[in-house]
């Protein structure tokens, strides 16, 4: 499909799985000269279960001809960005409109290598991504991680106590019931 595009204009855009993204071998060959032949824009990470019958994650790769000179790759994670569904999970406009908004914001110029938006978006250059291996894995560049809250260990010890009183009111109360029935276990 790539091959077949304008020169200079043409543009393609493939659904594949994540595997696509960073697999050795021969698929590794295959992005890696895509990348050095300057047509890789854009990778789109797609949520689960989003296409009927196949429940795994799919990415958008964008293909464009007429890039000139600049080799960056915008990566979006819009995996998150979902309704689920009975049988399928579905993305809204407005998830599909955050997609384009930064999409369009990239192809105006208006984004800095580096994260685009946190959590979501992220402009790599051609030596991140030489640097990778031409990995295009997309949490290589999406920095998605989640700070875990802090447990307060002492609230979580003062309910233990709290509960292992009640477990032992609750012990004697029984043994008074074995007893009146004259059950000893």
């Amino acid at each position: 499909m790539v091959e077949t595009a304008y020169e200079g204009h043409g543009r393609v855009g493939v659904i594949v799985p994540h595997g696509v993204l960073f697999r050795g071998g021969s698929e590794g060959k295959i992005r890696q000269k895509l990348i050095e032949e300057n047509l890789l824009d854009v990778v789109i990470g797609l949520p689960a279960n989003l296409f009927y019958g196949t429940g795994i994650p799919a990415a958008i790769l964008l293909f464009d001809k007429g890039r000139g000179d600049h080799k960056n790759v915008l990566f979006i994670d819009a995996s998150q960005e979902y309704d689920s569904g009975k049988n399928q999970n579905h993305m809204a406009e407005k998830q599909i409109g955050q997609v384009v908004s930064v999409f369009k914001a990239y192809k105006a110029g208006a984004c800095e290598p580096g994260v685009v938006e946190d959590k979501y978006a992220y402009l790599a250059t051609f030596d991140e991504l030489s640097e990778n291996e031409f990995n295009l894995n997309i949490p290589r560049y999406v920095d998605t991680f989640e700070e875990e809250e802090l447990v307060d260990m002492e609230t979580v010890q003062h309910k233990i106590t709290e509960l292992n009183g009640r477990l032992s009111g609750l012990e004697d109360q029984m043994d008074g019931y074995l007893s009146e029935l004259n059950l000893k276990f």
